[in-house]
């Protein structure tokens, strides 16, 4: 005679169903303490907002502050101060002379450096980044080229911008070398990017300084990729560089891969 176990699922038509609700409480219960441990209720801060990658652009080769910043010049300065993100390029020019050879950039970025910490007793360099008439990009302020880094480069909107200098005069009548103009453009996709920014958009920002052209509080709506100008009442980056912005954001959207 054949001998069944009693325990045998066939005799017990009821047990599969009661089974396989058991198990998906216990996946349900497991996912949720997985949830629990890798959200933490109150984040230390947080987490930033990721941009599509379609419109991400590549990094460009930027060269570090000790590419020009030595021992001998280097000044105490505060730690640096980061905002969330950045959504706002503001372009400037130095004022200094066109003619110079681009081996010679690291001296004259110590000298802007020296005049901004001296003189002025600003605590670093005010510009994010400068680039010379080759096309080169340097890092300028202190705190990492990846970062959010607030700047000291448009008075009243340093937060949630970066400030790329020029290094040279660009008023009317002035060469814009086009290794410049692309290295901007290159500069500006990346840094704007991050936080899914089109170049040519339109974003807002938010005044905190009355010497601006707007109130202390006072929102304010500026080209993503916009002139020193738009943020203070000033001439730089002067006409010839104004000119070419347009151009500049197309460029940049285009590094962003936006085909629209």
């Amino acid at each position: 005679m054949k001998w069944t176990r009693p325990w045998r699922i066939a005799r017990l038509p009821g047990l599969l169903p009661a089974l396989t609700a058991v198990a998906a409480l216990l996946l349900l219960v497991r996912g949720s303490e997985r949830a629990v441990t890798a959200y933490p209720a109150h984040p230390a801060r947080p987490a930033p907002s990721a941009a599509p990658v379609a419109h991400r652009a590549p990094r460009p080769a930027i060269l570090p502050r000790s590419a020009w910043l030595d021992r001998a010049t280097l000044r105490r300065q505060p730690p640096p101060r980061y905002d969330d993100r950045v959504v706002a390029v503001f372009v400037h020019h130095t004022a200094s002379p066109n003619d110079y050879d681009c081996a010679d950039v690291p001296r004259i970025i110590r000298s802007l450096y020296s005049g901004q910490t001296g003189a002025r007793h600003w605590d670093d360099i005010g510009y994010n980044f400068l680039v010379d008439r080759c096309g080169t990009i340097y890092e300028g302020r202190a705190g990492g080229a990846d970062r959010a880094v607030t700047g000291a480069h448009t008075q009243g909107f340093n937060h949630r911008s970066t400030g790329i200098a020029a290094l040279g005069t660009f008023t009317a009548g002035a060469q814009v070398p086009p290794a410049m103009t692309d290295a901007i453009a290159a500069l500006a996709a990346w840094k704007l990017g991050s936080s899914g920014t089109d170049p040519r958009a339109r974003v807002r920002l938010t005044s905190t300084s009355g010497l601006s052209r707007y109130r202390t509080g006072a929102p304010a709506t500026f080209p993503a990729v916009a002139g020193h100008n738009t943020g203070y009442a000033t001439t730089c980056p002067g006409a010839a560089l104004t000119a070419t912005l347009p151009a500049i954001r197309a460029k940049a959207a285009h590094l962003q891969g936006r085909t629209r």
